[in-house]
């Protein structure tokens, strides 16, 4: 179950940028694809026509002694591009032809088209993929610790599929074709202060000399990440990694890919190794009713920015791929009740909190809403999906009727220090911060709201004091956010003129 899970994100993973919004053959942005996790072949870099040829991953496993049976299990998956090309028949004889597969009959009665129309049904030559898991032997930690070197293969293929009219008629036929793919996986473990570092690397070595990108593209590995699988031993967060942990973690290198903690939230036997930052127990959105090749999007607006096509636009997104076919009809198809499930579930943090609090002030979200939006909230629990209704001319939160937030003078206890808007903080971004936040480490910042959100967790948002634009961020409410335990309370320089603040602060 666990793993299934974990393959839920990881199929998210693999499509990543498989197609693009609005999903045509003809649309700009579907001309430059395969963006995620390629490994091209070992001379397309330097040559300028194609990506790097390998991934690299190290993670933290815990050493569990030579009494216990331990074992390490690896799947690399990747897509492997598969080109479809259109032919129409020119010979008019060919007309009495069997429908079945015809390579080697006529090969000089065809001619290569860019699209074609057969009864009414509009074809283009497209570049598809052909999805692949391979699934290594499950190795001991005493072979992983001699090291292993697995050769990875996959073989080329070419396949035909005639075209035949209403009337039987041959028309044409659709090639699909795919070049062989060749990888070298290595897998070793180390013992590192008291834990095993556990290190994969996956690397491209097919040896044809790509001539294009073309080329390039059509011998690398696509979308390539790892899903690693642990048997009487454990996986650390690589992201937050206990005390006694933290040496080992920071002695792991990573290339072109990250670590973390995936499958059933708690569970420490499953690694996803992925091209795309990620935090751990990644999932797919429960309200997601399909992919739509861009799981770090909002699903409601790909949706409804599909809904917006033309009947012409979806007429060539279908024809573009079969993906995109079904992509457009499931949103063309989608139920009120389940459009409505992309906007978002509302849940009371506070449900289930017992009595009122000493100040007076609401304990749930119910006790300050009006009536009829209490009676709705209570009527269900805490993980359950609200029923919809309409507010009318009703905002869904109006800062009047919930007096408990007041970010202007809201404040948070940070290491016995009440931090709140003008307070001044030492940034220390954690592990598990966004990429961007962590050139922000050990900057000073001025603090301008305290906040929480519907989970019920504090977010302090700060403008860096050594920004030129803090005053213009300040101004119209670009903030960078950090949780409390990220900030370092410094002592208050409110009443310095502003050019004697970064002075005078430690």
């Amino acid at each position: 179950m666990s793993l299934a899970l974990a393959r839920t994100v990881a199929d998210a993973v693999l499509y990543e940028g498989y197609l693009l919004y609005p999903y045509r053959a003809t649309s700009s942005k579907n001309q430059s694809r395969w963006q995620f996790g390629v490994l091209g072949p070992p001379d397309a870099a330097a040559a300028g026509l194609g990506e790097e040829p390998d991934l690299a991953a190290q993670m933290v496993l815990v050493d569990p002694g030579s009494a216990v049976a331990a074992s390490v299990a690896v799947r690399v998956r990747f897509l492997q591009l598969q080109t479809r090309s259109l032919e129409r028949a020119v010979d008019p004889h060919l007309g009495s032809r069997s429908s079945g597969n015809v390579r080697g009959e006529g090969l000089d009665d065809f001619e290569p088209v860019a699209e074609m129309t057969v009864d009414g049904l509009r074809m283009f030559g497209w570049d598809e993929a052909v999805e692949h898991e391979v699934v290594l032997p499950t190795y001991s930690l005493e072979q992983l610790a001699a090291g292993i070197t697995y050769d990875l293969r996959v073989d080329a293929g070419e396949g035909i599929e005639a075209l035949t009219s209403d009337e039987g008629s041959l028309v044409g036929r659709v090639v699909r074709r795919r070049w062989p793919l060749s990888a070298d996986v290595r897998l070793q473990a180390t013992a590192v202060d008291g834990f095993l570092r556990l290190s994969v690397a996956v690397t491209n070595t097919q040896t044809c000399v790509p001539r294009s990108r073309a080329d390039a593209i059509r011998t690398s590995l696509i979308g390539a990440h790892l899903l690693v699988e642990a048997a009487g031993t454990t996986f650390i967060s690589l992201l937050e990694p206990p005390d006694e942990a933290v040496a080992a973690v920071a002695s792991c290198t990573q290339r072109r890919c990250f670590p973390v903690l995936a499958g059933a939230p708690g569970r420490t036997d499953i690694v996803l190794a992925s091209p795309i930052i990620l935090y751990d127990y990644p999932e797919v959105a429960a309200q997601s009713s399909g992919a739509l090749f861009d799981s770090t999007e909002i699903d409601e607006i790909l949706t409804l920015r599909v809904m917006t096509m033309t009947e012409d636009e979806k007429v060539e997104a279908r024809a573009t791929d079969p993906m995109a076919r079904d992509l457009i009809d499931r949103c063309d198809n989608l139920s009120t009740a389940e459009l409505q499930q992309l906007h978002g579930v509302l849940r009371d943090p506070h449900l289930g909190e017992q009595g009122p609090r000493s100040d007076g002030v609401p304990t749930t979200y119910a006790e300050a809403l009006p009536p009829e939006f209490a009676e709705a909230l209570a009527s269900v629990s805490a993980d359950a999906e609200l029923p919809w209704f309409d507010t009318g001319e009703v905002p869904w939160w109006d800062p009047a009727m919930d007096e408990r937030v007041q970010p202007d003078v809201d404040a948070v206890v940070i290491d016995g220090v009440s931090v709140s808007k003008g307070s001044f903080v030492r940034v220390h971004p954690s592990r598990r911060a966004d990429a961007q936040d962590l050139f922000f480490a050990d900057q000073v910042a001025r603090v301008t709201s305290v906040l929480s959100d519907v989970d019920g967790a504090i977010h302090v948002a700060v403008v860096l004091v050594d920004d030129p634009a803090a005053d213009l961020h300040d101004w119209y409410g670009r903030y960078l956010y950090f949780a409390p335990d990220e900030l370092e309370p410094l002592p208050s320089m409110t009443d310095a003129a502003p050019d004697q603040r970064k002075e005078n602060l430690p």
